[in-house]
């Protein structure tokens, strides 16, 4: 029988291919800053193949010549794995089993791809490794969600923004993966779980707003385990990204490496500057603030939470709107699981509000956020070979950029979405 795997390497070889082919009437290229009208957007296989001006004589198999179309969106800071959305008690994760936890990650990872986010970062989950299983379990096709690039787990300090903190509970072990004293277990935390399946290391360099006993402009992990695991990281082929409020922390996480910092809620000019001359990403989540104040107002969530919030959100906007003027790399990041997962696409109006034209808004979570990712040229953008994801919307986010909040259509690596009402279309501006 030794022909048998000759006829299927055969049959694979000469297997018709899969095309979809889009007539797109306004098509957004955010790489290029640009609008092309009536255009041909033919999907081969789950790659873009080709991007041509329509004719009459063109087959089509989607007619979307009446809206606008641009790559997939990619929300660089998710919590999907997680899925129970921030609550009023800081021990809530551990009060649900990991098979109901990852239940519920199922359903927000598919609510989120319904939403027109194609690809996300989760940037950490509390039971360590289960965003490994929930992103492979997505790529098999086995669930329906966006693409996923995960960490793993947080790599925080004992008591941490990124622990798991209850008094006179006992803490699961998969819970404390990410727990670290000193460079030499920082080191080892990241070989384990990048070994484990993880794609990069998340930092918890500075204390968190969202954690009870954390002050958010302190330095949690000292330098030196700040350096020894991105040290790691790039050993391993991979990278580090800082979670950092706080203006000394944002700076040393920088300097040990950081390829990327998230919130950069109290960013000074020094580390905006630092930010710039090294070509590190800001990805600054600057709508939940009015989510936060809002809901957790209403719901009584902590004392705590809530100031650290308004202590942090005016600022952060601030200096979102000066690395806007200064050009620092900004990508599109929003914590989603702080508020329901789906509303997303809220924070481009936040954006343009504070610097942003409407196509850079675009270009964050797109073209900019796959430079963030490393995936330049792979997703985010309309260049031939690249993952045939796409969105659609009725509505020019160009004039109006809350149009993004109503999603007509999904197509994700070449296929179209099916949605049905169990899932809100539209996120209804208020």
């Amino acid at each position: 029988m030794r022909w048998l795997p000759l006829l299927l390497v055969f049959a694979a070889s000469t297997a018709p291919a899969e095309t979809l082919r889009i007539r797109a009437g306004h098509l957004i290229d955010p790489e290029q800053g640009r609008v092309l009208s009536d255009q041909l957007v033919t999907l081969t296989d789950g790659k873009i193949a080709s991007v041509a001006p329509f004719r009459a004589a063109d087959r089509t198999d989607l007619d979307w010549s009446r809206r606008w179309v641009l790559p997939g969106l990619i929300d660089l800071h998710t919590h999907l794995a997680d899925a129970y959305v921030q609550g009023n008690d800081p021990a809530e994760s551990l009060k649900h089993s990991a098979a109901a936890t990852i239940l519920k990650g199922a359903e927000a990872a598919r609510v989120m791809l319904h939403s027109g986010f194609t690809t996300v970062r989760d940037v950490g989950a509390l039971r360590g490794l289960s965003d490994v299983a929930l992103r492979n379990a997505i790529a098999a096709g086995e669930i329906e969600g966006p693409r996923m690039i995960v960490a793993g787990a947080y790599l925080t300090s004992p008591g941490g923004g990124g622990a798991v903190t209850a008094p006179g509970q006992t803490i699961p072990p998969e819970m404390e993966m990410g727990v670290v004293r000193t460079p030499a277990e920082a080191t080892a935390a990241v070989a384990r779980l990048i070994g484990g399946g993880a794609d990069f290391i998340k930092l918890i360099a500075t204390g968190a707003v969202l954690a009870v006993n954390s002050d958010a402009g302190a330095l949690e992990l000292s330098p030196p385990i700040l350096k020894a695991a991105c040290d790691e990281a790039k050993r391993l082929g991979s990278y580090c990204i800082a979670h950092a409020h706080g203006a000394q922390g944002i700076k040393a996480a920088m300097r040990a490496g950081a390829w990327m910092i998230e919130h950069a809620s109290l960013i000074d000019d020094e580390g905006l500057a630092m930010a710039k001359a090294n070509h590190i990403f800001l990805d600054m989540d600057i709508y939940n603030g009015d989510w936060i104040e809002e809901v957790g107002t209403r719901d009584h969530w902590p004392a705590e939470y809530l100031q650290k919030n308004r202590d942090t959100t005016d600022l952060q906007r601030s200096g979102f709107a000066k690395a806007v003027r200064l050009g620092v790399p900004l990508t599109f990041g929003t914590d989603a699981g702080v508020y329901p997962h789906g509303l997303g696409a809220r924070q481009f109006a936040y954006m343009v509000r504070y610097g942003m034209t409407p196509m850079q808004a675009i270009a964050s979570a797109t073209a900019e956020a796959a430079k963030g990712l490393r995936m330049e040229g792979k997703i985010g953008t309309l260049r031939s070979g690249a993952a045939a994801d796409l969105v659609a919307v009725d509505r020019d986010p160009l004039a109006d950029i809350s149009a993004l909040r109503c999603i007509a259509d999904v197509v994700q690596a070449g296929r179209l979405v099916h949605r049905d009402d169990a899932v809100q279309r539209c996120d209804r501006v208020r």
